[in-house]
């Protein structure tokens, strides 16, 4: 029987997936197919489908029966996969701890079941955890054919924002100068790496470098990725002017380092600013933000807004946002 189906290349598949499900989109009566390295996943209808996608029609078989978290428990669990790991977010153990039996009843692939104990803290944006199945809280998370090891005890890595992610690596041209201001394990860098850019990236976390490196390597980049353990500001002595291309997403903070990314753009530079604001301004403390920051500096540029983006909602009212803004020195 012929269906829509959005195609993507195998390398983009469990990412565009993951996407899919999470607007309910994906037809779980039809099998996902793989073709001569390109996926096709059902979707239930294509005129919900973001433009972004290509959706064709084509025969799939119906799918297998599967048990699902949902039939052990009988109702619909909340939860997240990073990489081989399962995400639960419950207040009460009890529940939590059902859920997480049910997972392992289920075909559902997990090493490791973990809930949430505490929210993001501290400047390394690290959380705690309780651990309800298996032991390590290390796991390789997979993203638009990439692939990045990391341990979420201790550092900071959100698969929400893996669309984002893509939408700003997809920019990036070969040649340029990249600085990933908050690094993490190289979710921006390594990507932007693999586009033929140069990247340095930096993070207070000792650990998430250590992890960029290794991602840096798995992925074949190493040598056009400098990872760099420290306060970003410590940058300004030997990379100043040279970025033509910066992300800031520290959504809390990046503010605070707006002076500093001033004194790394280039001539032509394209900073990706990330913000939360209340619904009613979300873009305008941002750019007004970055326009004081080059009024006070030293240097001449125009400032062109080229995006606003929401990203997510983040709290009630409020959303994660993203400015793509453009200095070009007069």
């Amino acid at each position: 029987m012929s269906v829509p189906c959005v195609r993507v290349p195998t390398g983009e598949g469990e990412e565009t997936r993951t996407a899919l499900a999470e607007r309910d989109l994906v037809d779980q009566t039809r099998e996902i197919t793989a073709d001569d390295g390109t996926l096709y996943i059902p979707v239930v209808d294509r005129a919900a489908v973001e433009s972004e996608y290509e959706v064709v029609e084509r025969d799939v078989p119906a799918r297998e029966t599967q048990t699902t978290p949902a039939e052990v428990l009988g109702f619909e669990p909340s939860y997240e996969r990073l990489g081989d790991v399962v995400i639960l977010d419950e207040d009460d153990p009890e529940r939590a701890r059902r859920i997480a039996d049910a997972i392992v009843e289920s075909d559902l692939r997990a090493r490791t079941v973990v809930n949430r104990a505490s929210k993001v803290k501290g400047e390394l944006r690290v959380r705690e955890w309780d651990v309800l199945v298996g032991e390590s809280t290390e796991t390789v998370h997979r993203e638009y054919g990439y692939e990045f090891a990391l341990d979420i005890a201790s550092v900071y890595f959100s698969p929400r924002l893996a669309t984002e992610r893509h939408r700003v690596i997809s920019q990036v041209e070969a040649d340029e100068r990249v600085i990933d201001m908050f690094a993490g394990v190289g979710p921006f860098a390594v990507p932007m790496a693999g586009r033929g850019a140069e990247v340095v990236g930096c993070d207070l976390n000792p650990v998430a470098v250590e992890y960029l490196r290794e991602n840096a390597r798995r992925n074949g980049v190493e040598d056009r990725v400098t990872a760099i353990a420290g306060d970003v500001r410590d940058l300004a002595a030997e990379y100043a002017g040279w970025a033509d291309r910066l992300v800031m997403n520290l959504p809390h903070s990046a503010g605070d380092f707006l002076d500093t990314a001033v004194e790394l753009a280039s001539e032509e530079c394209v900073l990706h600013y990330y913000d939360i604001q209340h619904e009613d301004d979300p873009f305008g403390p941002g750019e007004r933000a970055i326009r004081e920051a080059v009024a006070d500096s030293d240097a001449d540029y125009d400032v062109t807004v080229e995006t606003e983006r929401v990203v997510r909602s983040y709290a009630p009212h409020e959303y994660n946002v993203c400015l793509d803004v453009r200095l070009t020195a007069r």
